[in-house]
């Protein structure tokens, strides 16, 4: 069963992202947002209020850790799992000090990324926000 909520795609990489917009509908039964760097994502994030972001570490513009603390400033509850091909301890520790709900590796694979997804929004919104699978298009999705 899907989450009833809208997410935030971040990542440079447009193939990435793509993947990433592609696992996200595995995961969740509304909207997904698509940004390609920190500062949209910041814009995207302050006007649509998507209820789970995935962010990537590395990008111009303005970098995932400053994208996330931006993020939880404009919404100190907000959602965010961070994405990395680099899982360096520092930055790890400083994404979760800054209140990332999780960390993924790009690397992991596709079946345990939507499991770490799942177990998050599962341990942040509890199974009320689960939908049952009735073809029900991301339209019949209530927005926030």
């Amino acid at each position: 069963m899907a989450f009833k909520l809208n997410a935030l795609v971040v990542d440079d990489d447009t193939h990435v992202r793509s993947f990433l917009a592609v696992l996200m509908r595995k995961v969740v039964a509304g909207r997904i947002l698509e940004a390609s760097n920190g500062q949209e994502a910041i814009d995207i994030y302050r006007e649509q209020r998507p209820e789970v972001v995935l962010l990537d570490v590395n990008m111009p513009i303005t970098d995932g850790l400053e994208a996330l603390r931006k993020i939880r400033e404009i919404d100190p509850e907000a959602v965010v799992i961070m994405l990395t091909s680099l899982a360096m301890r520092r930055v790890v520790e400083d994404a979760l000090e800054l209140g990332a709900a999780n960390f993924i590796r790009k690397d992991t694979p596709r079946p345990q990324m939507i499991e770490i997804i799942e177990e998050t929004l599962l341990d942040t919104f509890g199974e009320t926000a689960r939908k049952p699978s009735t073809g029900t298009t991301p339209a019949d999705v209530p927005q926030s």
